[in-house]
């Protein structure tokens, strides 16, 4: 809904990654008085790699006080990684992710890339000028906060990491843009604890040389652990890759793990042994040096105390209406980035046009009633779809962000986007060493270059 009111409300912006920045400029655009607070030197968030992993816990576990767990790294990048998906789907509507001389102009370029990107994108727009770098958020909380008060106002606690000055600041709004691909989600495995070799998360993996000459286990099938044993074989003595399903391997894999003498595809770990044993659960084992598990990333906000209004329970942040805003706090409180399975930036774009124009008034959120019921009825399509709890924020569904976006006019994904995504998804599925190199959809590409979305680039003057 439109309303007529037009309000200039004081925002809290924690995260300077690919979501914080469109927020930033979007709750800027809208009129409201900015500032984001970032822990990192740099913007980037997820995108800005850190060779250095020395002084993380191995499986992410280390804990500081009694409320709080902050991760030494933030990035899980590893120094091989490359995008997954074409450069041409991924930027943000009003800024095409276009090629640039002297730089990585490949199509799947590897992640250093997309952080120009994102340092371009934030020069442009100006955003940098709202940033406080290397600040740490270490609270957040409502101020005297009454239920069903409409004038909520938070309490944001940060310190400066490198002079370790405390501020205590109040803002009308806090946005939550810090990502979710930084705190490691372990399986629970008998003998995990007392296994005395090494173990460690995929969170901390950046090059295969440590591993050289080693027997590697590495458990789970995912994007990640696809790339991290197809590194490893070139170096390991031996890699054994743990699925958790045998009947979901794609052609691709297959075709991986039948080139290789010296990668082997086991099932499910049924138990990990003191003497270094790791036993599977169809009976088969190995000796291993180390065990990497590349198992995902869980949701955490150590920071926020909602007192117990948002929660997050196997991974299912909420209650929160359209994966944005907790019914009975917003628009005050809202979350940017939460979906995965998703065109990224488009999304966040889309969440932050609607968040900045429910905070400055232009448009309205249905009732608290209506809100939970949706979220309601979300959940049992959910269950009656047999999807686990914490697959709730995977999307994977174009119509969804479509209709997210008509809540505020925002454009429909444009279908060579779509169709571009999903030509990917094939070739990884079929061709998982090459797709990224050996195209086929020059049609679909060239429909592209010559879409407004990129055009618009020579008529804005962007810098090429």
């Amino acid at each position: 809904m439109v309303s007529e009111r037009y309000q200039s409300k004081s925002v809290c912006v924690i995260g300077a990654g690919p979501s914080g920045l469109v927020a930033a400029r979007e709750l800027r655009k809208e009129g409201h008085r900015v500032v984001v607070l970032e822990q990192n030197h740099d913007v980037g968030g997820q995108w800005l790699y850190d060779p250095s992993v020395d002084g993380e816990d191995p499986l992410g576990r280390n804990t500081t006080g009694t409320n709080s767990h902050h991760l030494k790294v933030h990035s899980s990048l590893y120094t091989s990684l490359r995008l997954i998906s074409p450069r041409e789907i991924m930027g943000f509507t009003d800024f095409p992710f276009s090629v640039k001389k002297g730089r990585d102009m490949r199509r799947f370029p590897g992640h250093r890339e997309l952080l120009l990107y994102l340092q371009d994108f934030c020069d442009w727009f100006g955003v940098r000028d709202l940033i406080r770098f290397n600040t740490r958020v270490n609270y957040v909380g409502m101020l005297d906060y009454v239920v069903g008060c409409q004038d909520l106002k938070w309490v944001v606690k940060s310190v400066e990491k490198k002079t370790q000055v405390v501020m205590e600041e109040v803002f009308d709004s806090v946005v939550v843009a810090t990502g979710h691909y930084s705190q490691p989600r372990l399986p629970s495995i008998k003998g995990m604890d007392s296994w005395k070799r090494k173990q460690m998360h995929s969170h901390i993996y950046r090059v295969p040389e440590p591993f050289r000459d080693e027997v590697v286990v590495v458990v789970g099938t995912s994007l990640s652990g696809q790339d991290i044993s197809m590194e490893l074989v070139e170096v390991a003595k031996a890699v054994y890759l743990s699925a958790r399903s045998l009947n979901n391997i794609s052609e691709g894999l297959s075709k991986v793990i039948s080139k290789h003498d010296n990668l082997h595809l086991h099932p499910q770990i049924e138990s990990l042994q003191e003497d270094g044993k790791v036993l599977f659960v169809d009976g088969s084992w190995v000796i291993a040096d180390t065990i990497i598990y590349c198992t995902g990333y869980s949701y955490t906000f150590p920071f926020l105390d909602t007192k117990g209004i948002v929660d997050i329970d196997d991974d299912r942040v909420g209650p929160l209406y359209e994966h944005t805003f907790p019914p009975s706090l917003a628009p005050s409180l809202s979350f940017i980035g939460i979906p995965r399975k998703i065109i990224g930036f488009p999304f966040f774009e889309s969440q932050a046009k609607w968040i900045a124009q429910l905070l400055s008034g232009k448009r309205t959120l249905p009732s608290l009633d209506e809100m939970m019921q949706s979220i309601k009825d979300f959940y049992h399509s959910r269950d009656v779809a047999g999807i686990p709890k914490y697959n709730t924020h995977d999307i994977a569904d174009f119509e969804y962000c479509d209709k997210y976006g008509d809540h505020i006019g925002f454009p429909h994904l444009e279908e060579w986007r779509k169709e571009l995504c999903l030509s990917a998804l094939r070739r990884a599925d079929t061709n998982l060493e090459t797709y990224r190199d050996s195209l086929d959809d020059h049609d679909l590409l060239q429909e592209a270059l010559q879409s407004p979305h990129f055009t618009q680039q020579e008529a804005q003057a962007y810098p090429l």
